[in-house]
């Protein structure tokens, strides 16, 4: 077992905590496009730090599991044709935003894209700099780059294009754009906002820009998102087209001869996983590593969490288990729960990663090992492959330093945090083996309450989920527990996918059909399997 590497950690944490959002300060942030992997590092250092953020209503949903759990989230959108009603809204925004920079609080704006590029990100710096708040400007990738990029087109082309024009649809006082300003204009045409008068802006492009019937032209509708939709043809026929098809807003609107290459630079939608909505059943806290991981393949994510993560039922059996950590010869983890828990109740105690002392840390898996590197801790014992109970069993009995102490007859105490209710496998393999093992309950598991149920019949009714991610045995009982005597139906369609054989054993002794058994029994390993699948049904 290692600790945590001696360095520069100290001056690491003072410039992180130099980088938070200072008190009686305002940000404008750009969250870029909508995939919310496209966020600057310095955004989601000031997202997770800042007390108060107000956002923009087409940001994605993900953006704000990175805000501090006590800071206060408000939504500030304000779509819609009612351009008196909007420049209202706006105002008002400005005078929040005053108003919480003179209570000192720190602020997040976050807004779509990037907030100087057709968001009105100056309009409220300049309220800002007329109040004498503080304030600073992060940009983000605005849609232009990262819709087209996404959606397979490239702005620029050194044979077809050596300038981009962007181009707002919406005019402030609802005049339409001079298009004649566009007549001597050469290169790539992006013009964000047009979607509600998109008959107009081709009509604009096609007279007044000159611009050729026959010109290439695509509309991308939320692009960088699973939901991305992209149509090409002719700019005189792309309206038509658009709108027969239902694309809308949020949308933009790409012309000139880089909008015929589609076909050669896609990538982002012509991956396995795209477009498709998976049911993650994780808790919460472990699922955001398992929701990038989804995004990242072109699907969408809804975390669902089958159990909840409850107190232990002890309290003090955990806590006297922190302080005599050391005294044991093998702490083995089943869980990253364990991991989680059992750090909580060291902090607790005033300790660290130094409780563990002389002891041998053993990990189920890769997931579990994580946790404990991520706390400082470097897993001595982890299973190649079998990440299951057996496999963590087999580990242990095999480490050279255990074996020899077993084949001398010796004690060897191994104790295991874990759920309260778990599979017995590997203390009774261990105490069979000669150890001596003591299981302590650090947390236990409950079943989703009634909102969280009621939330998945309905997108399972309304056939909004394509993939559910089964991680563990407690998982499926949760998921039947949720659907009962509907289970059959309601997954009727949807494919099952799940991390190992004792999980899939699981289901379908409760009569849900699984599609996919991983192989490698992680989370990503998981995934994986289902891209295989998916491809495979190609």
């Amino acid at each position: 077992m290692k600790n945590r590497a001696e360095g520069d950690e100290g001056g690491e944490l003072t410039r992180s905590a130099a980088r938070a959002a200072a008190t009686g300060t305002v940000y404008l942030v750009g969250g870029g496009p909508g995939d919310p992997g496209l966020l600057t590092e310095r955004g989601a250092e000031l997202l997770s730090s800042a007390e108060v953020v107000l956002h923009d209503e087409l940001i994605h949903p993900a953006l704000l599991s990175r805000v501090r759990p006590d800071a206060i989230v408000m939504s500030v959108g304000k779509r819609g044709s009612d351009r008196a009603s909007k420049q209202a809204k706006q105002e008002a925004i400005e005078a929040e935003l005053v108003r919480l920079g003179r209570e000192g609080k720190s602020v997040v704006r976050l807004k779509g894209g990037d907030p100087y590029l057709f968001g009105r990100g100056s309009e409220e710096a300049e309220a800002l700099a007329r109040a004498g708040i503080p304030f600073e400007v992060v940009p983000g990738v605005c849609s232009p780059l990262g819709a087209t990029a996404y959606a397979g087109f490239s702005l620029t082309h050194r044979d077809l294009a050596s300038s981009v024009t962007l181009v707002s649809g919406t005019m402030r006082s609802g005049v339409g754009y001079d298009w004649s300003e566009l007549a001597s204009v050469k290169g790539t045409i992006c013009v964000l906002m047009g979607m509600h008068n998109l008959e107009e802006v081709a009509a604009g492009l096609l007279g007044p820009a000159r611009r050729a019937p026959e010109t290439p032209a695509a509309v991308i509708q939320w692009g960088t998102r699973a939901e991305q939709r992209v149509v090409t043809g002719s700019l005189a026929e792309i309206a038509a087209i658009a709108r027969a098809e239902g694309l809308g807003s949020p949308g933009i609107v790409l012309v000139g001869a880089v909008a015929a290459r589609r076909e050669a630079l896609r990538w982002f939608d012509t991956r396995p996983l795209f477009g498709r909505h998976v049911a993650v059943l994780r808790p919460k806290g472990q699922a955001q590593s398992v929701a990038k991981l989804l995004r990242q393949r072109g699907a969408e994510p809804f975390v669902w969490p089958a159990i909840e993560i409850a107190p232990p039922p002890d309290p003090a059996a955990v806590s006297a288990l922190a302080r005599e950590l050391g005294a044991w010869d093998v702490v083995a983890f089943t869980s990253e729960n364990g991991v989680e828990r059992l750090f909580s109740a060291l902090a607790a105690e005033g300790l660290d990663a130094r409780a563990f002392g002389r002891a041998k840390v053993a990990a189920i898996g890769t997931g579990t090992a994580a946790a404990l590197l991520s706390r400082g801790i470097r897993a001595d014992i982890v299973p190649t492959s079998d990440f299951r109970g057996e496999g963590l069993a087999r580990a242990i009995l095999e480490d050279a330093e255990i074996e020899n102490r077993l084949s001398k007859k010796e004690i060897v105490r191994v104790v295991i945090p874990r759920a309260l209710v778990a599979r017995e496998v590997l203390p009774e393999t261990l105490r069979a083996a000669g150890c001596e093992v003591r299981v302590v309950p650090v947390y236990e598991t409950r079943k989703a309450g009634p909102s969280l149920v009621a939330e998945l019949v309905t997108r399972l009714s309304e056939r909004s989920i394509d993939v559910v991610l089964l991680s563990a045995t407690s998982t499926v009982e949760g998921l039947v527990g949720a659907l009962g005597a509907r289970a059959g139906e309601l997954l009727a369609g949807v494919t099952v996918a799940s991390i190992g054989e004792i999980t899939t054993e699981s289901a379908r002794a409760r009569g849900i059909e699984v599609a996919v058994t991983a192989e490698t029994s992680t989370m990503e390993g998981l995934v994986a399997a289902v891209e295989r699948y998916f491809v495979q049904k190609q």
